[in-house]
């Protein structure tokens, strides 16, 4: 847990968590954490990081991480399912994953999560 009195962190915004240092992640290679019992996929893409729900809504299958990168895209690798990385929508715009925001302080990558309540 983040200690907000701490001037080293006195740049990351209230409810961002640290989930790992940012030579930890490989380029278009997929992590998956789970924060606050939330489970995350996070993504390098060059200088960037995306994080999005783990868990693709088609048969909620946990593997998103472990998808196929093309440009800011993640395809599910179960059923080819493919969500823009940036929005967490479709590539038809529909509803897709959730996204989190993402903060970089010192090559440390932080999370801003939210509970999800799923309705299966």
């Amino acid at each position: 847990m983040l200690k907000r009195n701490s001037n080293h962190l006195k740049n990351i915004e209230e409810g961002f968590q640290f989930v790992c240092k940012l030579d930890e992640l490989k380029d278009k290679v997929g992590r998956r954490f789970i924060v606050d019992e939330v489970e995350i996929a996070i993504f390098k893409i060059e200088s960037e990081v995306f994080a999005v729900s783990n868990i693709c809504p088609h048969q909620q299958t946990h593997l998103i991480y472990d998808g196929f990168i093309e440009d800011e895209f993640v395809t599910c690798p179960a059923h080819g399912w493919k969500f823009n990385l940036r929005t967490g929508k479709k590539d038809s715009g529909s509803i897709g994953l959730d996204s989190y925001l993402v903060q970089i302080y010192e090559d440390r990558v932080f999370i801003k999560v939210y509970p999800k309540k799923y309705g299966w």
